[in-house]
């Protein structure tokens, strides 16, 4: 039996840091026994299938595997795809958000980082919002990114702890996964 998993990579291809094919990313994950490696975009989101296992070694593994097969120390958080769809399932923010691109879902590698956005979540942050649901946070953040304080206190708070990825990305990683 086999699960359908997906890898969300910290901080590759954004600027000249931690460059990575997507070619080179597929071929990591089949050496390491993953079936069926596909990527989406530029930016280190794949989904591979493997034997059902607790995400956080497939993670260990994948960093491993990039450290050693191409040089490259990346935070990897990996996610099955019954966690992406309740992901999608239970966004509270879908009838606030009308820009999917100024819409973020921050997934944790561990569960303990959660515990630590108590903070932000007490906060008002008008008119950007913050919600906390499940093993997921939200971002509605429609000014954008680059100018968020909410995003800014969400990377000092978690650091590499935390990734995420717009609206729209996760959409096409959940039809990937399909």
């Amino acid at each position: 039996m086999t699960q359908r998993y997906i890898a969300l990579l910290r901080g590759v291809n954004v600027g000249r840091a931690n460059r990575l094919s997507m070619d080179d990313f597929k071929a990591v994950l089949s050496r390491l026994g993953y079936d069926d490696p596909r990527t989406l975009l530029n930016s280190g989101n794949a989904v591979f299938t493997a034997s059902p296992r607790p995400e956080a070694a497939l993670a260990a593994e994948i960093e491993a595997g990039l450290a050693e097969q191409c040089g490259l120390s990346v935070r990897v958080v990996v996610i099955s795809a019954e966690q992406l769809a309740e992901a999608i399932a239970r966004n509270p923010l879908t009838d606030i958000a009308d820009d999917p691109s100024r819409l973020l879902v921050s997934f944790f590698r561990d569960d303990a980082d959660l515990a630590r956005l108590d903070e932000l979540t007490a906060r008002d942050w008008t008119p950007e919002v913050f919600a906390v649901v499940g093993c997921v946070a939200y971002l509605w953040l429609p000014g954008g990114v680059t100018s968020s304080a909410l995003a800014a206190a969400l990377a000092r708070l978690v650091g590499n702890a935390v990734t995420s990825r717009n609206w729209a990305t996760v959409l096409k990683l959940r039809d990937l996964s399909a």
